[in-house]
C-alpha cells in the first residue's frame, strides 16, 4: 500500500513536481545572490542614521525599503520622475539603479500560479501536496530499506542502480519535506483556507503636534529602530503638511509624527502574521540565504528522483512476467507462490513453471499474498521470495505470514523455500528465513532445506533446480535468462590442448572479435559467463570466462565430455572458425578489491576464471591458488602462465594436487595440510573463491569447515559475510 502511495502520485504529478522544483531552485538562488551583493553595515545603524545619510545624497526621497536579504532600495523623485536606487547603508550613496529582474518575476509567477491566476494557484497547491506525499512515503520506505530510522545515516547497501534513487532521496528528504509543508501552508493562505488574526493596518491618526518637520535623522522614533529590523519607511507627501511617516518593522507597523518624532498608533504583528512570515522565510530562504541554498539543492534532487523513480517504475513494468499455462488453483498439483518487490523474482518463477509444465505437472503460480486456505490437488508448494530492506517482506508478500497463521497448510503438502537477496545486506534473505521458520512450525512437510540465491545468480538457480528435480523425481534444467542479451560473433585464434593422455581432453580456447578489432569485443570481466549455443540445439551452454575484455581476447577452458554437444563442438573448432554467443555478467563471483588476501580454490577447468583473476591482479593483491588436476605432465592447465605470475608476484603462492601420481592427492588434501596458513589468511580478512564441479565444492566445504573450526568459524559464516563465493557446476 505504501509503495503504491509513493508510486502513483509520482507518476501522475512527475512533470508538475519537477516544474515546481526547478522554478523553486531557481528562486532559491536569489537570497544568496542578494546577500553577496549587499554591502554589510560595519556597526549597528539606526533607521534615523540611514535616512539622514540618504538625505545627504538624494533629494525627493519617497520610500526606503529593506529586503529580507539586506538590500536597501530608495525610491526618490528626480526631474519629475520616480527612480529606484540601491544604496550603501554605510554612506547612503547610490550603488546602482535598482531594476527588478523580469526573469525572477516571470519565474515567481510560474512557480506560484503557472500564469493561470487562481486556478494555477490551486494546481501549484496540488503539486505541493503531491511532493509532501512523495517525501513522506519516501522517507518511510527509505527507513525500511535502511533497517530503521536510527540507521538512516549509515551507508546504504546494494549495487549502484539500487542505491541511486535512495541516496538522492536521503540527501534531499528534509529539505523537500520543509518545502512541501511550507508551500502548502502558503498556498492555503493565498486561497483563503487559513484565516489570519483579523488585524487590519493601524488607523491613520490626526497629527498631535503642530510645527515645522524635524530633520529625518532627528526623529526619536526612528532613532530607536535598528536598520536590520526595518522593512519599509514611507515618507510624508511633500504637499500635505498633515501627512505622517509610515513605518513597518519586523515587530509591527505604525506612524511617526514628522514634527515631534513620536511613534503613533503602533500595532504589533499578530501571532498568525508572525507565523506566516516565518513560514514564508522558511519556504523562500529570504533572510536566511544559507537555507535558500540548501532548499535549492534539495529541489534539484526532485528531477533526479523523478527520472530515477520513473526508471524504477518502468523497470518493474518491464520485469512484470506473464505466466503461461497457469492452471487454476483447484486443479494444480504444484503451486508456486512468489514474493517480489520489483517483479524480477517472477522471471525465475516463470522459468520454473515452464520446466515443471514441460515435465507434465499442472502448475498454479500466484503472489504470496494470495495464499489460499487449501489446494485440493496440490502435492507440492514452492515459494520463491525476495527480501525488501532489512529483512522485510516484499510488496507481494506483505500479508503472507498473517494469512499463513490464519489458514495453515495441509499436512500432506510438501514445501520448499528459495530466497533471493544480496549478501551486502545484514539480513540477507531474512524474509525467506521467516517464511521457512513459519512453515516449519506448521504441519506441512519440508521437501528441501531453505536455499538462498545471491544477486539473482542464474547458476545458483540452476543448481537449486537440479536438487528440486531430484527431490521431485523429475529432470529439471532451470536455465534462466532475465532478458535477451545481445549476441556477438567471435573467431578462434588459438587452441591449447591438455589432458589427452589421461582421458580428460581439455582445451584453452581464445577468441577475438570476428572482424579482428579488439575494440569490438563486448565488455566483460573474468568470472563472467559466455553463453554458446551449439548447432542443432535450442539451449545455450555457459562457460566461465578466463579473461577480461581488457586482455583483448575472450578465453574459456573447456573439457570434452562424452556425448557433450557443446564441448564436442568447441573441441573440433579449427583456427579461424567462428562462433556466436552472448555475455552474461556474473558480478557476485569476483575478488573484492583491497589489500585483504584472496584464496582461490578450483579443480579441472575451474581454474579458468581463477587464472583470469590472477592475470588481472596488477595491484599485486595477495592471491593463493589451490588447484587439483590429474597428472602434472598432461593436464597442468595454465602451468607456463602461472609460473610467470609467480615470478611477477601477481600470484603469491601455488599449491597444486594431482590424483594420478604416486603421491596422489586432491585439492581438499592441500587445504587440510595448509590449515595453519589458511587460518592466518582468514584472520586477515581473506576472501575465498571456489570454482569447479559441485562434488569438488562439497569436499572443499567440508575441508574448510575443519580448517576453520579452531577459529569458531565455518563456511556458512564466511558466506554470510560475503567472503565465500562459488561458481560450481
Amino acid at each position: 500500500m505504501l509503495r503504491s502511495l509513493h508510486s502513483i502520485p509520482g507518476l501522475l504529478a512527475a512533470l508538475l513536481v519537477m516544474l515546481l522544483a526547478i522554478s523553486g531552485a531557481t528562486l532559491a538562488l536569489n537570497p544568496a545572490l542578494e546577500h553577496l551583493q549587499a554591502p554589510p553595515a560595519t556597526t549597528a545603524v539606526s533607521v534615523a542614521q540611514l535616512a539622514g545619510r540618504v538625505a545627504g545624497q538624494l533629494s525627493g526621497v519617497e520610500q526606503i525599503r529593506r529586503t529580507p536579504s539586506g538590500t536597501l532600495i530608495v525610491y526618490h523623485r528626480e526631474n519629475g520622475q520616480t527612480l529606484a536606487s540601491s544604496v550603501d547603508p554605510r554612506t547612503g550613496a547610490v550603488l546602482a539603479p535598482y531594476t527588478p529582474s523580469a526573469f525572477t518575476r516571470w519565474v515567481k509567477e510560474l512557480h506560484r500560479s503557472l500564469f493561470l491566476d487562481t486556478p494555477g494557484q490551486v494546481v501549484s497547491a496540488l503539486g505541493a501536496l503531491a511532493l509532501l506525499l512523495l517525501s513522506a512515503s519516501g522517507a518511510v520506505l527509505l527507513a525500511r530499506r535502511a533497517g530503521g530510522w536510527g540507521k538512516l545515516l549509515r551507508p546504504l547497501r546494494g549495487n549502484f542502480s539500487q542505491r541511486w534513487h535512495a541516496e538522492v532521496g536521503r540527501l534531499t528528504i528534509l529539505g523537500l519535506l520543509l518545502s512541501a509543508l511550507s508551500g502548502l501552508y502558503l498556498s492555503a493562505g493565498t486561497l483563503g483556507l487559513i484565516a489570519d488574526d483579523g488585524q487590519s493596518p493601524p488607523a491613520l491618526p490626526a497629527p498631535i503636534s503642530v510645527g515645522p518637520a524635524l530633520p529625518v535623522a532627528n526623529l526619536s522614533a526612528l532613532q530607536g529602530v535598528e536598520l536590520k529590523d526595518l522593512r519599509e519607511l514611507v515618507y510624508p507627501a511633500p504637499d500635505n503638511p498633515q501627512d505622517l511617516y509610515s513605518l513597518h518593522t519586523r515587530s509591527g507597523e505604525g506612524y511617526v509624527d514628522p514634527a515631534s518624532g513620536a511613534l503613533l498608533a503602533f500595532q504589533p504583528e499578530g501571532a498568525m502574521q508572525q507565523l506566516s512570515g516565518f513560514i514564508y522565510q522558511l519556504h523562500t530562504g529570504e533572510g536566511l540565504w544559507w537555507l535558500g541554498l540548501l532548499l535549492g539543492a534539495s529541489a534539484l534532487g526532485v528531477p533526479l528522483m523523478s527520472l530515477t523513480g520513473l526508471w524504477l517504475w518502468w523497470r518493474r513494468r518491464r520485469d512484470a512476467v506473464a505466466i503461461d499455462d497457469n492452471s487454476p488453483a483447484d486443479a494444480a498439483d504444484c503451486v508456486i507462490l512468489v514474493g517480489s518487490e520489483s517483479n524480477s523474482t517472477w522471471g525465475f518463477a516463470r522459468t520454473l513453471q515452464q520446466a515443471l509444465v514441460s515435465a507434465g505437472r499442472k502448475v498454479h503460480s500466484a503472489p504470496m499474498n494470495q495464499l489460499r486456505a487449501g489446494y485440493p490437488k496440490a502435492r507440492h508448494l514452492l515459494i520463491l521470495t525476495s527480501t525488501h530492506g532489512d529483512g522485510d517482506a516484499p510488496a507481494s508478500a506483505s500479508a503472507f505470514l498473517a494469512r499463513l497463521q490464519q489458514q495453515p497448510l495441509a499436512p500432506d503438502l510438501k514445501y520448499a523455500v528459495l530466497g533471493f537477496g544480496d549478501r551486502q545486506f545484514p539480513r540477507f534473505c531474512g524474509f525467506a528465513e521467516q517464511v521457512q521458520n513459519a512453515l516449519a512450525a506448521g504441519t506441512a512437510q519440508c521437501l528441501l532445506p531453505l536455499e538462498t540465491i545471491h544477486c539473482q545468480s542464474p547458476q545458483e538457480f540452476q543448481r537449486w533446480g537440479q536438487a528440486l528435480g531430484h527431490a521431485l523425481g523429475l529432470p529439471l534444467d532451470l536455465q534462466h535468462q532475465a532478458h535477451a542479451l545481445p549476441r556477438h560473433e567471435w573467431q578462434l585464434v588459438e587452441s591449447v590442448a591438455y589432458g589427452d593422455q589421461v582421458q580428460a581432453p581439455t582445451r584453452i580456447l581464445r577468441f577475438k572479435a570476428a572482424d579482428g578489432r579488439e575494440r569490438d569485443l563486448p565488455e566483460f570481466q573474468a568470472g563472467d559467463l559466455v553463453g554458446i549455443q551449439p548447432p542443432g540445439t535450442t539451449r545455450p551452454r555457459f562457460y566461465s570466462l578466463a579473461s577480461s575484455s581488457a586482455d583483448g581476447v575472450l578465453e574459456i577452458c573447456v573439457r570434452k565430455h562424452p556425448g557433450g554437444l557443446c564441448s564436442g563442438f568447441l573441441h573440433e573448432l579449427q583456427a579461424g572458425a567462428r562462433i556466436t554467443g552472448f555475455i552474461q555478467p556474473n558480478p557476485q563471483f569476483r575478488p573484492a578489491q583491497g589489500a585483504q588476501p584472496v584464496i582461490l580454490i578450483g579443480a579441472g577447468t575451474g581454474i579458468g576464471p581463477l587464472a583470469g583473476f590472477i592475470r588481472g591482479n596488477r595491484a599485486r593483491q595477495p592471491m593463493h591458488l589451490y588447484w587439483g588436476g590429474r597428472h602434472p605432465a598432461s593436464d597442468f592447465l595454465y602451468e607456463p602462465e602461472l609460473k610467470g605470475y609467480l615470478a611477477d608476484r601477481r600470484l603469491t603462492a601455488l599449491r597444486a594436487a594431482f590424483s594420478q601420481v604416486q603421491e596422489r592427492g586432491y585439492v581438499q588434501d592441500r587445504l587440510l595440510a595448509d590449515a595453519l596458513a589458511l587460518r592466518r589468511l582468514v584472520e586477515k580478512g581473506a576472501q575465498v573463491l571456489v570454482c569447479g564441479s559441485r562434488e569438488m565444492a562439497k569436499g572443499v566445504m567440508l575441508a574448510l569447515d575443519e580448517v576453520l573450526a579452531p577459529l569458531n568459524l565455518s563456511v556458512l559464516t564466511l558466506k554470510a559475510q560475503g567472503r565465500y563465493r562459488e561458481d560450481v557446476y
